[in-house]
């Protein structure tokens, strides 16, 4: 190791001991956060730990449903035994269950054909498969391992953060840093909830409100692009750790909006997830390249250099936009959560470029009312229920903002405004989620390229009024300007 990285590591090392000390001991407005030495490693997390988790995690039911949720395959030191979870993990969120040897052994060699497996960690990984299917694989102390896997994950979490953080150091961006460390040292903390002290907090809220009053707290919420929009939404935009829902009929534009609005945070600097279970990606993308592009859907093809241009001169200071698309049906809260896992953790491209971790600010799924629940029962608002309370879960969990669309009942379709007791088959949408607005648009403001946003539910906030919008939709535009709010 060079002098300047080992100096760099010690610096990151120091912003750790500085966010664990704020963590553990959470110092008031204002307070000093002077950092806490850390010393040397204290915990013992040896190739036996290690591999005693690795077994529960691939066998042992009762442990994944424990503690699955913070077991990862990059927290091993054994590269065989991150395979081996690898597909544990996999398996888990897709079923609900762990695999059988035969399952387990089928999995591993499609990991090695489609090189998830590389060649060199094949062997390791073979190996692996008989350690935790062997007869002597030690399944005792379930419980008493499990206690520990949260203390685990942090170390191995922090220890991993330190290391990706140099370069970060070396750009001198010290708030993502910070960010990093914060969420590697809360690994596996929240088990209980959160707590929070109301009478011991109210100095703190007053001076959180202080600070958004003379503009010294940033707004948090992820923007939609438009300023009328951010200003009427509680957080400034949609709210991180919330499910916002888009509402409307059928052809009301609802993924015309949601591709517009994952444009916008894309833009603002924000990564975006879009995951569609109805349109294609290569739909969705030539959508994308319309509104992006200001170029209209049909002329694309004819103005395909004049659109790459500007597709390019955009990337520079726009965030992340993965799209991932899945047959109607199919895509599980669980299977969202394993794609999130995955994209933390960096990865290896088929053209041999390394794809930096990426965690996102703004997650859409193009639409709920279209995605499978975790477990199936043979109650379709039961089903719905699920669904809904997993993806506002998941927003809490990556301390993301969650966006989707729902589909509005017959009468509603009919109305000249969509309201939330026209929301279609499942009323606990409506309680659920965080804001829902609705698409409203009659043949007469569709003949002149208007619409209207209707606040149709709120959980924080006031609804009831009205947003009159401008469109521009042979170029993909959902909104093109804000004529006025009532």
């Amino acid at each position: 190791m060079t002098d300047a990285l080992a100096h760099a590591e010690a610096e990151v090392v120091a912003l750790v001991a500085g966010v664990m000390h704020g963590v553990a001991h959470g110092p008031a407005h204002g307070a000093s956060s002077a950092p806490m030495a850390i010393g040397t490693d204290t915990y013992d997390f040896d190739d036996e730990f290690q591999s005693k988790v690795a077994v529960h995690a691939v066998r042992n039911l009762d442990f994944m449903r424990k503690v699955g949720h913070l077991v990862r395959p990059e927290y091993f030191d054994n590269a065989g035994e991150a395979a081996m979870v690898n597909i544990a993990m996999r398996y888990y969120e897709k079923h609900g269950s762990v695999p059988t040897a035969v399952i387990a052994k089928e999995m591993l060699k499609e990991d090695i054909v489609s090189k998830i497996v590389r060649s060199d960690i094949k062997p390791a990984a073979v190996e692996a498969f008989k350690g935790v299917y062997g007869a002597e694989a030690d399944l005792s102390d379930g419980d008493a391992i499990a206690e520990r896997v949260a203390e685990f994950a942090r170390h191995q979490a922090v220890q991993a953060t330190i290391l990706e953080s140099v370069e970060l150091l070396e750009k001198r961006q010290f708030d993502k840093i910070e960010a990093r460390i914060k969420a590697a040292v809360e690994v596996g903390i929240n088990t209980d909830g959160d707590e929070y002290d109301y009478f011991d907090k109210i100095d703190e809220r007053t001076n959180k409100r202080n600070d958004k009053k003379m503009g010294i707290l940033p707004p948090t919420g992820i923007t939609t692009g438009h300023r009328e929009i951010d200003d009427l939404l509680y957080h400034r935009g949609w709210g991180r750790k919330e499910l916002s829902v888009i509402l409307g009929g059928a052809k009301s534009g609802k993924t015309t909006a949601l591709i517009n609005f994952a444009k916008a945070a894309s833009l603002a600097g924000y990564n975006v997830l879009y995951a569609t279970c109805e349109v294609s990606a290569d739909i969705i993308s030539e959508r994308m390249d319309a509104t992006m592009s200001d170029t209209e859907v049909k002329k694309l093809m004819d103005s395909m250099h004049s659109v790459a241009s500007k597709v390019k001169a955009l990337m520079p200071k726009a965030g992340a936009l993965k799209i991932h698309n899945y047959p109607s049906g199919t895509l599980t809260p669980n299977q969202l959560r394993g794609l999130l896992q995955r994209y933390k953790s960096p990865k290896f491209m088929p053209n041999g470029t390394l794809r930096p971790a990426i965690k996102f600010d703004l997650i859409i799924v193009d639409y709920a009312d279209i995605m499978a629940p975790n477990h199936r029962v043979n109650d379709a608002i039961e089903n719905s229920k699920g669904i809904y309370l997993d993806l506002r879960a998941i927003a809490h969990e990556e301390d993301a903002a969650m966006l989707t669309a729902t589909q509005s009942n017959r009468e509603g379709f009919k109305s000249a405004v969509v309201k939330a007791e026209h929301v279609a088959e499942d009323f606990n949408k409506v309680r659920t989620v965080d804001i829902m607005i609705s698409i409203n648009v009659t043949d007469e403001e569709r003949a002149t390229g208007e619409a209207r946003l209707y606040f149709a539910a709120s959980r924080n906030q006031e609804g009831g009024f009205t947003i009159f919008i401008k469109q521009e939709l042979s170029k993909m535009k959902f909104i093109s300007g804000i004529m006025r709010v009532e």
